[in-house]
């Protein structure tokens, strides 16, 4: 496996070389062979262990076995402990759902804070299968049925290419030791039952299985392609954004020779259940509507007009203190003393910290705000005409935040920069903001 291993990484992660990697090692067997392969192939790498705290004495277990593989190969590690049940009752998660979110997000705060470039993790083609088959239980349109992505922004997912079966003989052959998570053996979850009773009757009726199913998800992603690529061609004929509101043109939507299939695209979004109810709305009087928990969409003569229910509160505010480098809350952000980089695009700023007042402040987009757009040289634009200019929808709107130094702005986030903090030929102290 080493070989196909090495060919794998140069034919599809070359970007991967040099890099600093964060390895997700929960201390299983597909973690510990992942940490192993890299390893061998003389990479720098860190290992993350999360101690969720689940199953008592045997998590930390975990964490110690992790903690000495990384001790006793001179890996640089880190670890952390959660109260997931404690999160996942107050935020109304599931167990597995808490876990995910704590862990993704402690690990783009070391990607951020410790300068790593990608964080790996351990899923392979398996996990692709079992997801699948989940989907395919509980009902799902195509996207469903893509699968695991191999690279989603800063996560890698090096061994999807690779079985468990794979990845098992490896260990056996390289001796490599693990730690086995009893709730492995449970069926009461799921992807459990899925994995123990019906993963092996599908090997049993076709001996080649994994490799059929890797063909098949492979077209069914080029499926994908093409439905995304012809939901956005047919949405410009079909629909027109006006102030907060889509508006679709009900007789346009009746020459396509599958209607329901763009509307439950372009709808899918926003919280819809009620699809039949929706269909039947093309044909149905006007005034007639379908709600989610926060928008409604409307017959209204010979259009369908999606709106949102209730507008956002407006006078949200977040505030962000001096010497903060990360920001959760209400999104992600990294805050730095970094030198210019020409090569940022719009999800990071420089700005010269001097001309900063603290605490800065995150808040939505109100009436009348105003900025001086950074390289109009001082000229002062409303924010709603940068909206405008920018062709944003009403939801792009809503999820635009301004970063503000006391009443001015600094950054519409993601967009533009104001050019009263910018960088000068004076400027001591440079900070460097970014939009994860």
């Amino acid at each position: 496996m080493i070989e196909k291993f090495k060919s794998h990484i140069s034919n599809n992660f070359r970007y991967l070389e040099g890099k600093k990697l964060l390895l997700a090692t929960s201390g299983g067997m597909d973690s510990m062979v992942m940490a192993h392969l890299f390893k061998k192939l003389g990479f720098e790498i860190a290992l993350a262990h999360c101690n969720f705290q689940l199953r008592g004495l045997e998590s930390f277990d975990d964490q110690n076995f992790v903690q000495n593989y990384a001790v006793n190969n001179n890996i640089e590690i880190f670890i952390t402990q959660f109260d997931t049940n404690a999160f996942a009752n107050d935020f109304k998660f599931s167990i597995q759902v808490a876990a995910r979110e704590l862990r993704y997000n402690w690990f783009y705060e070391l990607l951020e804070t410790k300068k790593f470039d990608y964080i790996l993790t351990a899923h392979h083609t398996d996990d692709n299968i079992e997801t699948f088959l989940i989907h395919l239980v509980r009902g799902s349109g195509l996207e469903g049925f893509t699968g695991i992505p191999i690279k989603n922004g800063s996560i890698i997912r090096p061994l999807l290419a690779f079985s468990r079966e794979q990845i098992s003989n490896y260990a056996s052959a390289n001796d490599i030791l693990w730690r086995e998570d009893s709730s492995n053996a449970s069926d009461k979850y799921l992807r459990n039952k899925i994995r123990h009773d019906l993963v092996p009757i599908l090997k049993e009726l076709n001996p080649n299985f994994i490799s059929s199913f890797q063909k098949t998800q492979s077209y069914l992603n080029e499926a994908q392609e093409m439905v995304e690529d012809a939901t956005i061609m047919i949405y410009q004929q079909v629909a027109n954004e006006i102030d907060d509101e889509i508006h679709f043109d009900i007789n346009q939507l009746k020459k396509l020779p599958n209607f329901k299939s763009y509307l439950y695209q372009w709808l899918k979004e926003f919280g819809f259940s009620a699809w039949d109810d929706i269909y039947d709305l093309v044909d149905s009087q006007s005034g007639k509507q379908v709600f989610s928990d926060e928008f409604r969409l409307l017959k209204d003569r010979h259009f369908l007009i999606l709106c949102p229910i209730n507008k956002i509160d407006g006078t949200e505010e977040y505030f962000i203190n001096e010497n903060q480098k990360v920001v959760n809350l209400p999104i992600k952000l990294s805050i730095c003393n970094k030198d210019y980089n020409s090569n940022s695009d719009n999800s990071v700023i420089f700005v010269d910290a001097d001309k900063l007042q603290y605490p800065l402040v995150l808040r939505r987009f109100k009436k009348g705000d105003i900025f001086e757009p950074f390289g109009m040289n001082g000229k002062s634009k409303k924010v709603s005409k940068l909206f405008k200019d920018e062709k944003l929808s009403l939801f792009q709107k809503e999820n635009t935040w301004l970063l503000c130094s006391e009443n001015k702005i600094v950054w519409v986030v993601g967009i533009r920069q104001d050019e009263r903090f910018k960088l000068e030929n004076t400027t001591k102290n440079s900070l460097q903001i970014a939009l994860l």
